[in-house]
């Protein structure tokens, strides 16, 4: 299957590329071990505006340096100091867009998913890569891939064919985000509707 061109992610409208980034396949070669998924929930996030983004305000650091290139780059950080959440670069270079990979559905590689996730083969194959961070763990991506070239050898998203259709998509607001409104309630949480890898957050307290 063909890896996605720069221009996929080079165009302007995050919330339309978190969009049809459903449906297509997420790969990681490791080790010489392939791994994948198909993505089936996502979110975005558009600074400079946007408070939820790392780079919101145009804030840079070495952290969220990567956010400022051309779109087409992984952006990879960590939460609780140990799930590293794999994101894609969107936009053009300056402009710091990001979609957030938030489930898949497992294709390749399933055992070498259970080994690193430490789940037993019996286990469901939807909690391997159910939630940002688990997905990360299963395919291998770490903090050290970050700026990755998502054109390179590595990992890459590939388009397989599958298009998504607006009414198969489900919009909700963005999990965990504590901002002020307006975007701590935007909409910009994606998803396939009835497909059993979405992520299910815990409702807020």
């Amino acid at each position: 299957m063909p890896k996605l061109p720069k221009t996929f992610y080079r165009r302007s409208d995050v919330n339309q590329i978190a969009k049809d980034l459903l449906g297509k396949v997420l790969v990681t070669h490791k080790g010489g071990q392939i791994t994948s998924g198909i993505i089936v929930e996502t979110e975005a996030y558009k600074a400079p505006e946007d408070s939820a983004s790392h780079a919101h305000n145009y804030r840079r650091t070495a952290r969220t340096a990567v956010m400022f290139a051309d779109g087409g780059v992984a952006y990879v950080y960590l939460i609780y100091g140990m799930y590293a959440l794999f994101n894609v670069i969107t936009n053009q270079k300056g402009q710091p867009h990001a979609v957030l990979i938030r489930a898949l559905q497992p294709l390749d590689g399933l055992e070498l998913m259970r080994r690193r996730r430490a789940v037993e083969s019996g286990g469901k194959n939807g909690k391997l890569t159910q939630g940002p961070g688990v997905l990360s763990r299963a395919l291998g991506i770490t903090l050290a891939d970050s700026g990755s070239d998502l054109m390179g050898s590595e990992i890459w998203i590939e388009d397989c064919g599958v298009g998504v259709t607006a009414c198969e998509i489900s919009e909700s607001k963005r999990v965990g985000i504590r901002v002020p409104e307006p975007y701590r309630s935007v909409p910009w949480r994606y998803s396939i509707k009835t497909n059993p890898w979405v992520s299910h957050p815990k409702p807020e307290r």
